[in-house]
């Protein structure tokens, strides 16, 4: 789990630096006309010279949504997020890990739906590092490790969701906001593992394979033809009985049974009818 690591304002050790280098100089410079100053000026100079060199090993520069794993000599002591320049334990070695959103986007995968028919699918994951050590030692690569848990998952939700959904009350590939829930919730399981967290996943593509397009376009056609008669001939029957009771209410004319019949067959045949009707005036009478 990531923890916060020691670390101080990298200006402070500069500041105790200077104060050093100043302190050696007024040592060395009153001891100008001393035989033993040549001594004295190597040993001061060796002294600031390594603890220079041990300070040095300490600063360390965050940018702004960025960590930095701070190991020293192989252990995990913490890691460091404030941005700006700090100092931390010397001899360590830090390593950088962006926290920026990021996003990622599958490549078009051909999967069977759960009705078995083959689609393409693909989806955009977007997706931040929150725990630091987490993605640095838990897996080997952070990234590709998001890479290939949202391709896995995206297999996974296609193959348990038909494209569309011929039955009512059943979730479909085609249904946004199911299928988004779903796969980012099972994103976020994957992934947790890396100190990752996922905000949103998304469909991006999806189609049946080119090999079936064509018939399922004409299935398409063919249940939205079906879903249009069924309209039609819905509307064609309100309005046909509607004409039969306006006729009675009116005392327009009186139709036995079989008129009655013969009316609605062709008041049918003229609603429900692709072409314009072509009207026989009946010039004896009405039972001629």
């Amino acid at each position: 789990m990531e923890r916060a690591a020691f670390r101080i304002s990298g200006f402070i050790p500069t500041a105790i630096m200077l104060v050093l280098a100043a302190v050696g100089v007024a040592v060395i410079v009153p001891a100008l006309d001393e035989p033993s100053l040549e001594l004295r000026i190597a040993v001061v100079s060796v002294v600031y010279s390594l603890l220079l060199s041990v300070v040095a090993t300490g600063y360390t520069v965050v940018n702004p949504n960025e960590a930095q794993v701070v190991q020293f000599f192989g252990r995990y002591v913490g890691s460091i997020r404030p941005a700006g320049l700090h100092w931390t334990w010397p001899f360590t070695m830090r390593r950088k890990v962006t926290l920026r959103v990021r996003n990622f986007e599958t490549a078009r995968l051909k999967v069977s739906d759960a009705d078995g028919n083959p689609v393409e699918i693909a989806a955009v994951v977007v997706w931040q590092v929150v725990d630091s050590a987490k993605a640095v030692f838990a897996v080997d690569d952070h990234v590709e490790y998001v890479a290939v848990q949202s391709e896995a998952a995206v297999r996974h939700l296609a193959t348990s969701y038909p494209y569309e959904a011929h039955d009512s009350g059943r979730a479909s590939l085609r249904d946004s906001s199911v299928v988004s829930d779903e796969l980012t919730s099972e994103l976020r399981e994957r992934v947790e593992l890396a100190g990752v967290e996922v905000l949103e996943s998304r469909t991006t593509h999806l189609a049946y394979a080119p090999e079936i397009a064509q018939a399922m376009l004409a299935r398409q056609q063919a249940s939205a033809i079906v879903g249009a008669r069924f309209k039609i001939v819905e509307g064609a029957v309100g309005m046909v009985s509607n004409a039969l009771e306006r006729l009675r209410e009116e005392h327009v004319v009186e139709l036995d049974e079989e008129r009655k019949a013969q009316m609605v067959a062709n008041l049918l045949v003229v609603l429900c009818g692709d072409r314009a009707a072509q009207p026989v005036v009946n010039t004896g009478s009405l039972y001629g």
